[in-house]
């Protein structure tokens, strides 16, 4: 970029010195030999002149172009399309207003060039904001119009960018600015067990920048926000006409409350657990004692909490048991069982 804008100046700087010295006539009033390399010094000047500047204006480019390039990932294609037509429709408006503008004694001409910006910027900025809803006014429902908004409990779970790496959860990743503050203040906690669980957060949101199929962003919200993180992912969820991703329950609820769809990666995964009947035979390991008496606790190798009525006393030994009941809840699925007759090995 540098390169190419010194080069491209240092052009226009040759041309623009040879024009100026052709409409002052400099050559012409020096008769002699020397009026070519006249000529070519006014050139050379003029272009080293482009040349100097031109490395200025390229890094000057370079760095806002940077800048671009880091808006438009915080951003979904359809945000940016709808944006952009919101643009051209902003453009059309100043145009108008500009007429009248433009009429206005004294101040007209100056206020032109600064109405056509602010109205053409409102314009775009309104379109951008809303552009699930224009795109539902207009009938547009594909998928990457479905925009997901990711919780800090569900970076923090790990499991979500399997899902997303699966295409089993479509449309446009969404990762607020608070999320991420979030994560770094946990990365950067003095107890090294959540240093270590925010590190692999920041890491993980990373992986699912890789992995998003539908288009991936970081949006910036308002910093003087002083509310709650939930009420924020909630309000900007609404805002966006997006579903929330969480594995927090009491944000789940909330956001269900006041009507924001909710994808819990609890349930997902409860949802895809073997499903288990009652009378159904397990062979399971007892661990620990149960919270009731007499109890004793094993696991599946899901991670499903087996509760073994009688099994307290049969801790580190494998049993054979029978299924009784199953208790189902957005945190997790419980099955109840009871010894098989006496059907235990050591």
């Amino acid at each position: 970029m540098i390169m190419v804008s010194r080069i491209l100046l240092a052009l226009l700087g040759g041309l623009a010195a040879y024009q100026g010295a052709a409409s002052l006539s400099i050559t012409t009033r020096v008769n002699s030999p020397y009026s070519y390399g006249i000529w070519i010094g006014v050139v050379i000047v003029g272009a080293l002149v482009g040349f100097l500047l031109g490395g200025v204006a390229g890094r000057w480019l370079r760095d806002h172009l940077r800048a671009l390039d880091r808006a438009a990932d915080r951003r979904s294609a359809a945000e940016l399309t709808v944006g952009a037509f919101g643009l051209v429709v902003g453009l059309v408006a100043a145009a108008l207003a500009g007429i009248a503008v433009a009429r206005l004694p004294i101040v007209g001409p100056y206020l032109l060039l600064p109405v056509v910006l602010l109205v053409a910027y409102v314009f775009s900025r309104i379109a951008a904001r809303k552009h699930v809803d224009i795109l539902r006014l207009v009938g547009v429902r594909s998928r990457s119009t479905q925009t997901r908004v990711i919780d800090t409990s569900a970076i923090i779970d790990g499991r979500l960018v399997e899902v997303i790496r699966t295409k089993f959860l479509s449309g446009s990743i969404v990762v607020p600015d608070f999320v991420l503050d979030e994560l770094q203040h946990v990365a950067d906690s003095t107890d090294a067990l959540k240093r270590a669980r925010g590190r692999r957060g920041l890491d993980i949101v990373e992986e699912m920048k890789k992995a998003a199929n539908g288009g991936f962003s970081v949006r910036t919200t308002d910093r003087g926000d002083v509310d709650q993180v939930d009420s924020r992912l909630v309000r900007l969820a609404r805002e966006l006409g997006a579903s929330i991703v969480t594995t927090d329950y009491n944000l789940n609820k909330v956001a269900q409350i006041q009507g924001v769809e909710v994808l819990n990666v609890n349930e997902l995964a409860n949802a895809l657990k073997p499903a288990v009947l009652p009378g159904e035979p397990l062979s399971i390991k007892v661990i620990r004692e149960g919270r009731e008496y007499d109890q004793g606790v094993g696991y599946l190798d899901d991670g499903t909490m087996i509760v073994v009525e009688g099994g307290r006393r049969l801790m580190g030994q494998q049993v054979e048991v029978e299924v009784t009941s199953i208790l189902q809840s957005p945190s997790g699925k419980m099955i109840f069982t009871r010894v098989a007759g006496h059907g235990v090995s050591a």
